[in-house]
């Protein structure tokens, strides 16, 4: 029962959505129906949070990559382009005084 409600909360990036007081209650009702033991709750919820955080990671790392692709197909500047060029100007200014 334990793998099939992880592979359930993992599944949709459930994980990454629940807060951990979201866990706990969904753990507890498990321990009241019968489905896991008392003893098990706290290890399931410290592995449920932690896969949790780790899917939350991935897909930000996923939408992190996927905006640098489209800024670059739109040909948009970046923070350190526009940075790289404000040191630029600032050099040039300081050469002309």
């Amino acid at each position: 029962m334990r793998n099939v409600l992880e592979k359930g909360l993992a599944l949709g990036l459930g994980l990454a959505v629940k807060s951990k007081e979201q866990i706990e209650a969904i753990v507890d009702e498990l321990v009241k129906k019968g489905d896991i033991k008392k003893e098990e709750s706290n290890e399931l919820v410290s592995e449920l949070v932690k896969k949790g955080e780790q899917a939350k990671n991935q897909v930000d790392e996923m939408i992190k990559e996927r905006m640098k692709i489209i800024f670059q197909e739109l040909n948009l500047v970046t923070k350190e382009d526009l940075q790289y060029l404000e040191n630029r100007i600032r050099e040039l200014e300081q050469k002309q005084v």
